[in-house]
């Protein structure tokens, strides 16, 4: 998470102070979560990990499961707003191996969030409705919108756009996510450039030979 993404919880009345204990207990939770698991995490943890007291959490969160639903949908918004930002500063909409490129750098980036959105996600129903409800329609809206534009254009070949969004999405959130267990020569600039663009030239030409 963005030290600069405020969270929509965050009080208008609440001191610089407060909103710094505050994030430090999302940055300390996102690190406990990604490595041990949130079962695994207690709030006596937390609250170490913090460097807060272990009062202090419930002051700021109601529960465990409230830091971990706010670490989450925070993260995917932030995804969701990285996606938008790739999507907008396109020069043409064959270039899409620079929109893989920047969106696999920025989840490569983001090991600890990626292992919390994707894990725990399984395990906690509520967690995975919010996140469905609130970020990944809202990116898959975005991203159809994004295909239909190409199809209308000519650009692309007249497929269903959301089923087109779908593999889109996937294919870099997939790669982004699997880099986090890679070897580190293997998780270079130049390597995540060359996933790129093969994953650009799947999307675009398929992976048979042209007869």
């Amino acid at each position: 998470m963005s030290p600069n993404v405020q969270s929509p919880e965050v009080s208008t009345t609440d001191s610089p102070s407060q909103v710094a204990c505050r994030e430090r207990i999302l940055q300390a939770a996102l690190r406990l979560f990604a490595h041990h698991g949130y079962d695994g995490t207690t709030t006596r943890d937390l609250a170490a990990a913090a460097n807060v007291a272990e009062g202090t959490l419930f002051r700021h969160f109601p529960n465990k499961k409230a830091i971990l639903i706010e670490i989450a949908t925070e993260g995917w918004v932030e995804i969701l707003t990285d996606l938008l930002t790739s999507l907008s500063e396109m020069g043409s909409y064959k270039a899409v191996s620079q929109v893989m490129k920047q969106r696999l750098l920025s989840l490569n980036r983001n090991n600890d969030l990626l292992r919390v959105c994707f894990l725990e996600a399984q395990f906690h129903p509520d967690l995975r409705d919010r996140i469905q409800e609130e970020v990944i329609e809202k990116m898959m809206d975005v991203t159809e919108a994004f295909i239909q534009t190409g199809i209308d254009r000519g650009i692309y070949r007249p497929l269903n756009p959301k089923h087109v969004a779908k593999i889109f999405l996937g294919m870099f959130t997939i790669a982004g996510f699997s880099s986090s267990t890679i070897l580190e020569e293997e998780n270079s600039p130049k390597a995540m450039q060359e996933m790129a663009e093969t994953l650009a030239d799947i999307f675009l030409n398929g992976v048979l030979v042209p007869e």
